[in-house]
């Protein structure tokens, strides 16, 4: 009966304006992990509303197209990638696409403040030989805020190694300069 009555009070409470539900961590990293894949499933399929509810107001993306600040220059910056701005002919009965892939999530949690690396990669069936490939890889460092009660990216740092971003070695992932010796 106590754990019962417990638990209710807890719901009335997080019903409350302005009275925040405490998650814990793995709660927390389900959420941002589960954020950062709908984004890229989103970004595959051209559904900017969905990516573009991954943001904060204010947010930055910093990727191999430039540096974009708040809302309205990532939507716009956005609007031709990926799936975005595809348009096939009435008669068509394929379509080739690009799929991004998320692994190895590391993912930091202070309060309402989070920080995440992941790497992604892009296989395509956009190739002149018709076969599926590996076309990129990379990694992303974000930093996200929880708005509302939702975690948002605040900043998004995309590293693309297979074009540019390719850098001997990136602190941000936990790497040491190779040439220096410890």
């Amino acid at each position: 009966m106590k754990r019962i009555l417990m638990s209710l009070v807890a719901l009335a409470l997080c019903a409350l304006p302005g009275v925040a539900y405490a998650n814990s961590y793995a709660e927390d990293r389900a959420l941002i992990e589960n954020l950062s894949n709908h984004y890229m499933v989103a970004i595959d399929a051209g559904d900017l509303e969905t990516v573009m509810d991954a943001w904060a107001d204010d947010g930055v993306l910093d990727w191999v197209f430039g540096v974009e600040h708040g809302k309205a220059a990532i939507r716009k910056g956005l609007s031709t990638f990926g799936g975005a701005g595809v348009s096939l002919p009435a008669d068509a009965t394929e379509r080739r696409r690009m799929r991004h892939q998320l692994i190895n999530h590391v993912i930091t949690v202070d309060g309402d403040t989070a920080k995440s690396f992941a790497y992604w990669f892009a296989m395509s069936n956009r190739t002149t030989h018709g076969q599926v490939e590996l076309v990129y890889m990379g990694h992303y460092e974000d930093e996200l805020a929880r708005i509302d009660g939702k975690w948002k990216f605040k900043k998004r740092t995309v590293y693309n190694e297979s074009r540019q971003n390719k850098a001997l070695f990136y602190p941000g992932l936990g790497e040491r300069d190779p040439r220096r010796a410890e």
